[in-house]
């Protein structure tokens, strides 16, 4: 085992055991608002990046290439409903300032919620009643997308998403303990540390919506 995936899988225990499920699936609900109610594309662009950071903390893997292909794919499709002032022309394909902007910030938008889930929806989440059972399993099912999205090639995407899906159907509810991978220990309570740290997680996410409207407030 070389030194980056020894490392990896030490932030992935102190993860597992320093916080519960419960308390990330909170932080994450407390967190999103913060987010989607952003409407400033630079600082959602600065969420996300945070999210991003807090991924790699928790050990979780992320392929940067991966990330910025989806979000050029989403601005791409932007820029075929052209809106705003051109600023490059190309025969008929025209590249306007709306299109470019509101593609970004919807890219953007769509990779934080994931890396937000990433962090904050845990395999082991367990939501009281029949709800809360379905709830849970959905979350459980787009943590393991959001885990798995690097089998989705884009040179046959068809194929890739059949692969995944197929991927998908073979997880069992309780998934097992993969061969040769270490056990983690979780735990049903967060411990305060990891409480202290979730606090200041939510205060983070915030803090860029917050300042936004206290300068309206002031200015």
């Amino acid at each position: 085992m070389n030194r980056l995936k020894e490392f990896r899988l030490r932030r992935q225990q102190w993860y597992q055991r320093l916080f519960s499920s419960r308390a990330l699936c909170i932080a994450g609900l407390l967190i999103m608002p913060a987010l989607l109610f952003n409407p400033n594309t630079i600082f959602r662009t600065v969420q996300f990046l945070f999210f991003w950071f807090l991924a790699w903390l928790t050990g979780k893997k992320n392929n940067p290439l991966i990330t910025i292909l989806v979000i050029l794919g989403i601005v791409a499709f932007n820029l075929l409903v052209p809106y705003g002032r051109v600023m490059v022309s190309l025969g008929f394909f025209k590249i306007t300032t709306g299109a470019l902007l509101a593609g970004i910030h919807r890219g953007v938008t769509l990779e934080a919620l994931i890396m937000l889930s990433r962090v904050t929806i845990r395999q082991d989440l367990r939501l009281p009643g029949s709800f809360g059972e379905l709830v849970g399993e959905s979350f459980r099912i787009f943590a393991q997308i959001a885990e798995r999205k690097h089998i989705i090639d884009r040179k046959n995407i068809a194929g890739g998403i059949d692969k995944l899906m197929i991927e998908l159907s073979e997880i069992p509810s309780e998934p097992a303990a993969e061969k040769d991978q270490p056990t983690f220990v979780t735990q049903n309570r967060s411990a305060a540390g990891g409480i202290i740290i979730l606090v200041f997680a939510v205060i983070l996410s915030w803090v860029p919506l917050g300042f936004q409207i206290f300068y309206r407030l002031t200015h």
